[in-house]
């Protein structure tokens, strides 16, 4: 890549943050959240608002949908013989949460210290707006034909994302595919994600009776449920913390690793808790199974009576090791759950939803493109390949669809952004190099054909 090259687009790039910015604004006051309960109507609003901005980069764009969430779809040809670009991004954001654990309001913008702060402004409109921005920089002179493809319910699982794909697969069909869903390494130093976690979900009932007992007539030697659901649980970890659970996959190890006071800081754990399981750090995010426990149906503590509870549910969440199968994990736990029954209790296991893991190829000629590009914006700082503990459904979906095309997961996130919780922020420098990393990735990508 040629120094001209990048000084050019450098100026171009810098030339459209002020216009990149007051979009992403703009997109961040859409509270677009496809979780059942809120407004989808929002949902609704949010894709024409994203309709409209591709159609003004000169793309032509419509919204879609393929029995879920709307998503749209924008394309503009390139060049005769160019390779095309599929540019994943997601316009529906995470909810809120509890409102008063944010420092200003999450639909309402605010710049602070170099930050951006708002549900959503980066999980995932910055990485759309990344799209768009490159697209714009290179104004009538596009080296590549690209297909934008921004996706309605992504935190919610991605379950129409494979019926969109093949309604739409010629459409969607492209050499390259940039995922703008995932984070760098650090301020300063990109990434390029490698592998990512899957997911599986399920709720756990116990029941020991019939109905609620009074406590102190039968408390004694009738079990209440409550207890039996906490003895379960705590057989999903051994004593060190790693997962008990028989069958679930683990086979990758990371060549990278973090120190514990970043890992300690950036999850925000309390001073005196330890941090659980064993080995690297790195593989314990990124390629060991993880399982938590999202929430407990069970009395409250204010107003519950003096009884036995009959019955008790958990849901769970289990991260599975990239490359193990989700149908698989669910019956090991199943199995798991059923051994482990305290005291002949009945238990019961249903599913919650799940998603896919992945194992990204980076070789060959595309995926070295990709690495140059981020390298020449930050500055000769090489991309780390990471793993993610997270889950992004969709790329397994667009593994399937596209088996030759050569995917890069990269990301508008770093380790302080706290997406999904609350004061989720973009650094805005790091913004800017991914904008710049995106237009000379279509220039790279061009070249190596």
């Amino acid at each position: 890549m040629t120094d001209d090259t990048v000084a050019r687009l450098r100026t171009a790039v810098g030339r459209e943050l002020p216009r990149a910015r007051a979009d992403l604004e703009r997109l961040v006051r859409i509270p677009g959240i496809a979780f059942p309960g809120f407004d989808q109507a929002e949902l609704e609003r949010s894709a024409e608002a994203v309709a409209e901005l591709l159609t003004a980069a000169g793309l032509t764009a419509e919204v879609v949908r393929a029995g879920g969430a709307p998503a749209v779809i924008g394309h503009r040809p390139g060049p005769p013989g160019a390779p095309t670009v599929l540019l994943y991004a997601h316009h529906d954001v995470q909810p809120a949460g509890d409102e008063a654990l944010w420092d200003t309001p999450p639909f309402e913008p605010v710049e602070r210290d170099g930050r951006l702060y708002g549900r959503g402004a980066a999980d995932d409109k910055a990485g759309l707006m990344a799209h768009l921005t490159a697209i714009r920089a290179h104004g009538d002179d596009l080296p590549v034909g690209v297909v934008v493809l921004v996706e309605g319910e992504e935190e919610y699982g991605s379950d129409s994302l494979g019926a969109l794909i093949e309604q739409h697969r010629d459409r969607l069909r492209a050499d390259v595919i940039v995922i703008a869903d995932s984070t760098n390494w650090d301020v300063g130093v990109p990434a390029l994600t490698t592998s990512l976690r899957g997911i599986v979900n399920c709720v756990v009932e116990v029941r020991t009776l019939q109905r609620p007992v009074h406590s102190g007539i039968h408390g004694g030697p009738v079990p209440d449920a409550l207890t039996a659901l906490a003895r379960l649980l705590a057989t999903l970890h051994d004593a060190a913390g790693d997962v008990a659970v028989a069958g679930l996959g683990t086979e990758r190890t990371s060549t990278v690793d973090l120190p514990e006071a970043r890992v300690r800081a950036e999850a925000g754990v309390l001073a005196g808790v330890e941090l659980i399981g064993s080995g690297a750090l790195t593989d314990r995010l990124w390629y060991r199974p993880a399982l938590c426990v999202l929430g407990v149906d069970a009395p409250p503590v204010d107003g519950s009576p003096n009884a036995l509870v009959a019955a008790a549910r958990a849901k769970l969440s289990i991260r599975l090791a990239p490359g193990d199968d989700p149908e698989k994990a669910l019956t090991a736990v199943r199995e798991h759950v059923e051994a482990h029954r305290p005291w002949g209790a009945e238990v019961t296991v249903e599913p919650a939803g799940h998603g896919a893991s992945c194992v990204i190829d980076t070789s060959g000629p595309r995926a070295a493109a990709v690495r140059a590009a981020l390298r020449a914006a930050w500055d000769g700082v090489d991309p780390v390949e990471i793993g993610l503990g997270g889950s992004i459904p969709g790329i397994a979906a667009f593994q399937d669809a596209f088996p030759a095309a050569t995917i890069a997961v990269t990301g508008v996130e770093d380790p302080h952004t706290g997406a999904h919780g609350p004061n989720e922020s973009l650094h805005l420098g790091e913004f800017a190099r991914v904008c710049l990393a995106e237009a000379l990735l279509l220039v790279e990508v061009a070249r190596a054909g």
